[in-house]
């Protein structure tokens, strides 16, 4: 079992997200890094959709999302990122979030499956949340850990306010309102949190990470979203549209097309597909 996350091939990673030279350890590279990892390492659940296992360890992560041209899901994306932050000198710490996103409001509280990080400068000073792997809202900027103040992104505006259960919320403001994405608190989980974790939502039969296919990439002026053969397109202030493919031909397209994965060697993945027309 890996207990460290700070051997990450760091020059390929950065060669990956697109990022020349040496990144310094402050605010300006950490969102600079962040901006380039979301819109290049898109998430998607190929390996449990068509029965692979998830690694969590630095090898594994560098041999599929960084070498590989794949992405993932959220331990996935935060681990890479955590060892790659690591290595550039900044002090992270994971956390765990309950998801809340898409979930009724009042609904009985369920685990907590999302890892997120918290990430301080070498230099001291505020604490900032970074989060690369919550899917169709990724965080594609770098919040400060101060709740009730609206802050910008790349994308839509997030806020973290404070709750009386989990600690804090984060939300983003999409269709005119504030909405919750996820609880979360800081205390600090160790790599083998997320390896319980990542092993249920890998492998139980009622994981939705099993049963359905998921993708989400953000890119400049938009969010693309594929939910099984359904594809979105959300475009910034603006409308969404939306595709129903037809076909596993046409999903292995828009998979390569809008969502950058490397679909090389996928065996048995025409076959999952199949499961979803």
């Amino acid at each position: 079992m890996t207990t460290t996350t700070n051997s990450i091939d760091l020059p390929a990673y950065l060669d990956r997200i697109g990022l020349d030279g040496p990144q310094a350890a402050d605010l300006a590279s950490l969102r600079r890094i962040v901006a380039a990892h979301t819109r290049t390492i898109p998430f998607e659940n190929l390996n449990p959709f068509t029965g692979r296992e998830v690694r969590l360890d630095p090898e594994g992560l560098t041999e599929k999302l960084v070498r590989g041209g794949r992405g993932g899901y959220c331990f996935e994306q935060n681990l890479l990122l955590k060892g790659a932050l690591d290595a550039l000198g900044f002090r992270t710490t994971g956390l765990a979030a309950r998801v809340l996103w898409g979930r009724p409001a009042g609904a009985p509280p369920i685990a907590r499956s999302h890892m997120l990080l918290r990430v301080e400068l070498p230099q001291g000073g505020p604490s900032y949340l970074v989060d690369a792997g919550f899917g169709g809202v990724t965080l594609t900027g770098v919040l400060a850990l101060e709740p009730g103040v609206e802050q910008t992104t790349p994308h839509e505006p997030f806020r973290i306010v404070t709750d009386g259960a989990d600690g804090f919320v984060q939300q983003i403001f999409v269709r005119e309102q504030w909405r919750p994405v996820y609880s979360f608190d800081l205390r600090e989980q160790l790599l083998v949190d997320y390896e319980v974790s990542n092993y249920y939502l890998s492998h139980a039969p009622e994981s939705h990470f099993v049963t359905g296919l998921m993708a989400a990439r953000p890119a400049e002026d938009r969010r693309y979203a594929l939910n099984g053969a359904s594809l979105a397109v959300h475009h910034l202030g603006g409308p969404s549209e939306r595709t129903e493919l037809e076909s596993p031909l046409a999903v292995r397209e828009v998979l390569e097309k809008y969502f950058l994965v490397d679909l090389a060697g996928l065996e048995g993945l025409d076959a999952a597909l199949a499961r979803l027309f």
